[in-house]
């Protein structure tokens, strides 16, 4: 009896809250996902004076659901040279990897699934293993076009991890801490957006290109690539690529927002905007970074290759370099260092 008891106390409760912690977490990610591209649509239509998506549901709002189901019906085609394993592994990978980042995500003092001190590393980690998705794609499909768009996924994303680890040093710095709650307790006094504006700018640039956003999206290059990597995929695999991408755009805001614009934290801290719970601050940051990005994808035209790796090596990393350097100096010089370097 008391085994029985034990095995409750110790192995399935402490399971089961873990459980219903990261459902809490992911339904509502993938809801979102939904509602992104459905204002995505909407809001490239307001730019190029279109309606956009209103004939399913009140103002065309179930669209994407109706989109989704369309595609989950179709039949799922494998190519015959492809590698099949490797070919229905590659979505899997990408959509697991940009939903594991969010066990790290705090959204209001105490409201994260895994608060671990190396937090900041963990999202740096799982951001750039979202590649391997990519490249096992390209390379399983078989087909010239996934992969040419694979191979220019992976030096993207490489260039620009670089520049993100420059900007994320240059953070720690003026915190002392890995920890991404202890990030936005650094910041009550003022976001870190605004000392460190250009790595800012840097930093969400950067996040276009590590997301394969326009003007960046040259692995899934319409006019020469077909659809890049993702050519020979249909049905529940491309829909897996689908979400995975958006997730991937959603986690890049919010760590945006935990890094430069306080996380939780109101603007300021007087009545009205404190007396607002800290994860709806949290979900109106989130938003509006990414309405940065669809905004960003409606005004400009596509990168050229070329332009896209200068602007990653010889810009950003020389910049993101020399700013780790003025920010060290600055804080030794004002002694301003965080008691825990």
């Amino acid at each position: 009896m008391d085994n029985n008891f034990s095995f409750l106390d110790e192995l399935f409760i402490p399971g089961l809250i873990i459980i219903s912690q990261i459902l809490a977490v992911i339904m509502p990610v993938l809801l979102s996902v939904a509602f992104l591209v459905y204002a995505e649509r909407k809001i490239l239509a307001l730019i190029q004076l279109r309606r956009g998506p209103n004939i399913v549901g009140p103002f065309g709002i179930l669209q994407s659901f109706a989109d989704a189901l369309k595609l989950l019906t179709k039949e799922n085609i494998i190519p015959s040279g492809s590698s099949k394993f490797v070919f229905l592994l590659a979505p899997i990978i990408t959509m697991v990897l940009s939903l594991a980042g969010w066990a790290v995500i705090p959204f209001a003092p105490n409201w994260v699934i895994a608060d671990i001190n190396v937090g900041i590393m963990y999202l740096f980690a799982v951001s750039s293993l979202g590649v391997y998705g990519i490249i096992m794609a390209g390379w399983a499909s078989n087909s010239q076009y996934p992969f040419l768009g694979a191979l220019r996924s992976a030096a993207q994303m490489v260039s620009y991890e670089v520049s993100i680890g420059f900007v994320i040093i240059t953070v720690l710095l003026c915190v002392g801490s890995l920890n991404l709650t202890k990030i936005v307790e650094a910041q009550q006094t003022v976001w870190f957006a605004i000392p460190l504006l250009p790595m800012f700018v840097v930093f969400f640039i950067s996040a276009l290109a590590e997301t394969n956003r326009l003007p960046f999206d040259l692995p899934e290059d319409e006019s020469t690539l077909v659809a890049g990597f993702f050519t020979e995929y249909s049905s529940a695999s491309f829909v897996l690529f689908f979400l995975g991408e958006y997730a991937s755009m959603i986690l890049m805001s919010s760590m945006t927002v935990i890094l430069f614009m306080g996380g939780w934290l109101p603007p300021f801290d007087i009545f009205p905007l404190n007396a607002i719970p800290g994860v709806i601050w949290f979900v109106i940051k989130i938003i509006f970074i990414l309405f940065l990005f669809i905004w960003v994808r409606g005004t400009f035209p596509r990168y050229r290759y070329d332009q896209l790796m200068r602007l990653g090596w010889k810009i950003f990393l020389p910049l993101s370099l020399l700013w780790v350097v003025l920010t060290a100096g600055f804080l030794i010089a004002f002694d301003m260092v965080p008691n825990s370097l």
